[in-house]
C-alpha cells in the first residue's frame, strides 16, 4: 500500500494551523514564513481548475466592484 500526500493539501492544513494561533504570539519572522507558504500554496493550486475557478470567481467578483464604484 502506496500513501500519496498532495503537497498543495498538506499546505492547506498547515496554512490553518497558522493562522489559528493568536496575533501577538507571531514574531516577525513568524509572519513572514506565513506569506511565503501561502505564496507556495497559491502557485501549487493556480494551474488545477479548483484554482481556475478561484481566480474566474475572484475576477467575476473585482468586476462587480469596479462596475458598482463606477457613476
Amino acid at each position: 500500500m502506496v500513501l500519496s500526500i498532495n503537497v498543495a493539501v498538506l499546505l492547506a492544513v498547515v496554512i490553518i494551523v497558522r493562522l489559528r494561533r493568536r496575533t501577538h504570539a507571531r514574531s516577525r519572522f513568524d509572519e513572514k514564513l506565513t506569506v511565503v507558504i501561502v505564496l507556495v500554496f497559491g502557485v501549487l493550486i493556480a494551474p488545477t481548475s479548483f484554482g481556475q475557478g478561484i481566480l474566474n470567481a475572484v475576477g467575476q467578483f473585482a468586476r462587480s466592484l469596479s462596475q458598482t464604484g463606477s457613476p
